[in-house]
């Protein structure tokens, strides 16, 4: 297998890409996210309940956490912490979306930061024990290899032996449905989506090359990934 084959027809990353993504979830999106995007499309579309991807935040959560698109924090206010005041950090390159997800959980007093996964994270080196990526890659754009510049970013950030975990929207294949490629090609044109190549085994390459103990598991048209930086916690 080539894990690094050359990919034609892909979106470049490049700043409109990334920006016309983040676009999307507006206040009115935001709104209806939970219900909508995370309770009807990820079950009848993707067919992953969000319950599904709720189980993988229970078992890689740590504190402190960051959480790079929290989306409406959903995920963040119903997940089990280790801890009972776990520190969190919300990054976000939409400000609706940030300030969404930090209000949701509010309770935990979390920091909060405007911050492009593509570039560099301005934050204290060595310190989150989880970063979790629900449901971003796939709105990045470029092949898998590109968009994975976002672990390299991670990295830094972690503690020895902390966890990378999230979610993301497989492109075509046959885990979709016709319902479900249909929806996928019009997020794609839209540029909301940039995840047509999108495959579980590029993926698992780009995680092994920055980390171990990695696991990719398909729910439907979704992988849940998880994969732990080398050293001891």
């Amino acid at each position: 297998m080539e894990s690094n084959r050359v990919q034609t027809g892909l979106p470049e990353p490049s700043e409109a890409r990334i920006q016309t993504a983040a676009a999307f979830y507006r206040r009115p999106m935001l709104a209806a996210y939970d219900l909508f995007v995370l309770g009807m499309v990820s079950r009848f579309m993707w067919r992953c309940p969000r319950s599904r991807m709720l189980a993988h935040y229970d078992r890689q959560v740590g504190s402190p956490h960051l959480d790079i698109g929290p989306g409406t924090g959903w995920f963040l206010n119903k997940c089990i912490f280790p801890v009972e005041s776990p520190s969190v950090t919300l990054l976000d390159l939409n400000e609706a979306a940030l300030s969404t997800a930090t209000h949701r959980v509010r309770r935990y007093h979390p920091g909060a930061q405007v911050g492009d996964a593509f570039k560099p994270l301005a934050l204290r080196p060595a310190s989150f024990e989880s970063v979790g990526l629900n449901f971003l890659l796939h709105c990045l754009p470029g092949s898998m290899q590109q968009k994975s510049v976002v672990f390299d970013h991670v990295v830094p950030v972690l503690r020895p032996g902390a966890r990378v975990f999230g979610s993301t929207v497989l492109g075509h294949g046959p885990h979709h449905t016709q319902r479900s490629t249909r929806l996928l090609d019009k997020l794609n044109r839209s540029g909301v989506f940039s995840n047509l190549d999108d495959r579980v085994e590029d993926l698992t390459d780009q995680l092994r090359a920055r980390f171990t103990d990695v696991e990719t598991v398909r729910s439907g048209a979704v992988c849940l990934f998880s994969a732990r930086l080398p050293g001891a916690r």
